[in-house]
C-alpha cells in the first residue's frame, strides 16, 4: 500500500495514463480506419477525447489503473478498439501496421516527454537530480514557482517512463498483445501459432505473464539506456 504523501501525484499518473492509452486506441483506430476497416471509427474511437475508450473499458480505464496505483504506486490498466477480423483475414499487412499504430503512438509520447524535460534542462528550469528516478527525472532549480515546475518536471517524466513501459510491454509478440498481431502480419506461418494461442483458454494469460516477466528483467536496464541517457547527455 502507497503511503500517504505518495497520493498527492496520483492525478499525474492517472492524467499521463488516461492520455497515453487514449493516444495508443485512436492510433490504432485511425489506421485501421485508414486501411479499409471502418469498425473503431464507427465506434467512435479516432478520438483524443478519452470519454468513448472509458466507456468502452471502463475497468480497465478507471477502476484497475486507481487500484493498481494504490496497492502499487503506479498505474496498469488496459483499453481497446474494434475491428474486423475478416478484414484482418483479408490484408494481414495492414492489420499489422494497425497493431504497431498504437505501440508507435507511445515511442512519440517517449520523444515528447524527452523533448519537453530536455529543453527545460538546457533552459535552466530544471537540473538533474541527486537520485533520478522514473516520476522525477529533473527538479526545479529556483524557489519561485517551485511546486508548479516540480509537478510539470514529474508529469513529464511519467510521461517518458511510462510510454516507454506501454511501448515495450505490447510489442511483447504474445498475444493478446499488439506484438503478437504485427508478427501475425507480417509472417504467415506465424498466424496459426497466435490464433491457436488466443482462442485457448490459458494463452492470453500465458501472453500476459510472459510480457510481464520480459518488462520486469529489461525495464530498468533499457529506460536508463535508452532514456535517461538521451536526456542527461551533453
Amino acid at each position: 500500500m502507497i503511503e500517504q504523501d505518495q497520493l498527492s501525484t496520483l492525478p499525474l499518473w492517472y492524467a499521463v495514463f488516461l492520455f497515453s492509452i487514449t493516444c495508443h486506441e485512436a492510433s490504432h483506430a485511425l489506421v485501421a480506419c485508414r486501411g479499409g476497416d471502418p469498425s473503431a471509427y464507427r465506434g467512435g474511437q479516432v478520438t483524443l477525447n478519452p470519454l468513448p475508450h472509458m466507456k468502452r473499458e471502463p475497468m480497465g480505464t478507471v477502476c484497475v489503473p486507481l487500484l493498481s496505483y494504490v496497492m502499487m504506486g503506479f498505474t496498469v490498466g488496459w483499453a481497446s478498439a474494434p475491428y474486423d477480423p475478416a478484414w484482418e483475414d483479408r490484408y494481414p499487412r495492414r492489420a499489422a501496421a494497425m497493431a504497431l499504430a498504437g505501440p508507435l503512438a507511445n515511442l512519440v509520447l517517449v520523444g515528447a516527454g524527452l523533448l519537453l524535460l530536455k529543453l527545460g534542462l538546457d533552459s535552466g528550469v530544471w537540473s538533474v537530480p541527486a537520485e533520478p528516478s522514473f516520476e522525477r527525472l529533473v527538479e526545479p532549480t529556483t524557489a519561485i514557482g517551485k511546486t508548479s515546475w516540480d509537478a510539470i518536471g514529474r508529469l513529464c517524466s511519467i510521461l517518458a517512463a511510462l510510454n516507454f513501459l506501454l511501448f515495450m510491454f505490447n510489442l511483447v509478440p504474445f498475444p493478446p498483445l499488439d506484438g503478437a498481431a504485427v508478427a501475425a502480419g507480417m509472417f504467415e506461418p506465424l498466424r496459426a501459432v497466435r490464433d491457436r494461442l488466443r482462442e485457448s483458454g490459458v494463452g492470453g494469460l500465458l501472453g500476459l505473464l510472459v510480457a510481464w516477466l520480459v518488462v520486469k528483467q529489461f525495464y530498468a536496464p533499457w529506460f536508463s539506456w535508452v532514456v535517461v541517457r538521451s536526456l542527461y547527455a551533453t
